[in-house]
């Protein structure tokens, strides 16, 4: 499929640097390096995108559509959108898929092999800075969010 050019490169830039919990300290440049390396993908309402305990050596870019973050005993973790990343924290660990992710509906990402990631940080080290602080913001963020669950729920019991 073709890589998206004028308004349609436009609008995908607009969602992912505009989404919560998004990449935020990357440039259009950045973003260009990405997509261009990226395969897009696209997957059916209840489709699972990355099953847990498995190995799929890719990240993905989440365009349109919503897809479901599951535990153990589908307890759910988080609900992602567009503009979000998901498959990261297996990339950072080089490992397997910690959680399922599920289409809540029909979802459009770019999937980015790890291997082409690591062929461009190595490329583009200042990409790669900014890539990496910002995944530790977005898991940051996604860390204070489920403790603060936590306490609303422990205070909801007392």
């Amino acid at each position: 499929m073709p890589k998206p050019t004028g308004p349609a490169q436009e609008r995908l830039l607009s969602i992912l640097q505009t989404a919560p919990n998004r990449l935020e300290y990357l440039t259009p440049n950045d973003w260009a390096l990405l997509i261009d390396r990226a395969k897009e993908v696209t997957f059916q309402k209840g489709e699972i995108l990355i099953e847990k305990g498995k190995q799929t050596k890719m990240v993905y870019l989440l365009v349109k559509g919503t897809a479901t973050i599951e535990a153990d005993f589908k307890a759910r973790i988080a609900q992602i959108g567009p503009g979000q990343i998901f498959g990261e924290m297996a990339f950072l660990e080089n490992s397997i898929a910690s959680a399922t992710v599920t289409a809540e509906e029909e979802v459009q990402a770019y999937a980015i092999e790890w291997s082409a990631l690591g062929d461009l940080f190595e490329l583009f080290p200042h990409l790669a800075s900014r890539f990496y602080r910002s995944l530790a913001v977005i898991l940051a963020r996604r860390l204070r969010d489920q403790r603060g669950e936590a306490e609303d729920s422990a205070r909801a019991m007392d």
